[in-house]
């Protein structure tokens, strides 16, 4: 199913992976509970951090 999703995330495809919305992705990127980096003022989030979180939240 995640095949085709990229290694590396943009703020925009992981708030849509995840279904969230902007603010609520935020906080978990802030809160470190999705571990990301910033390039400027962009956000780049890795396909296996999101699977960390998901698998965590079941």
């Amino acid at each position: 199913m995640l095949e085709r999703v990229p290694d590396i995330l943009t703020f925009k495809e992981c708030k849509c992976l995840l279904k969230v919305g902007k603010n609520t992705l935020l906080d978990l990127l802030h809160n470190g509970e999705i571990e990301a980096f910033q390039i400027g003022n962009r956000w780049k989030i890795s396909k296996a951090a999101v699977l960390e979180y998901i698998k965590f939240q079941l």
